[in-house]
């Protein structure tokens, strides 16, 4: 039997996202809208593109640190790239519904 859990694809990437949290922020970064994109390639490499909710995010040092070391552990990961993109800046709107139920924001 299969650990269907640790396949390389989209559903276990956003998994694997959802139990990385800010340290400040108590919602999971994908819930924050931290991340822009996500990518398979064929070669099973995978490319993050994400962003912080600042440039002084005192997180900046561990968080994309921590995507490469969770999305590296999916069955069949050869290499993981995180980019840091700050273009769109983040800003609250790209939260989920959910995270904004979270945070107060309705």
């Amino acid at each position: 039997m299969s650990d269907t859990g640790n396949e390389l694809n989209r559903d276990n990437i956003i998994k694997k996202l959802k139990t990385i949290y800010d340290p400040e922020i108590p919602v999971d970064i994908y819930e924050l809208g931290l991340i822009y994109d996500m990518q398979i390639i064929e070669n099973k490499d995978v490319k993050i593109a994400m962003t912080l909710t600042s440039p002084n995010c005192p997180a900046a040092e561990i968080l994309p640190v921590e995507v490469k070391k969770k999305i590296g552990q999916l069955s069949g990961v050869k290499e993981v790239e995180v980019e840091i993109i700050w273009d769109p800046p983040w800003n609250p709107e790209m939260m989920s519904d959910v995270a904004k139920v979270q945070l107060g924001y309705y």
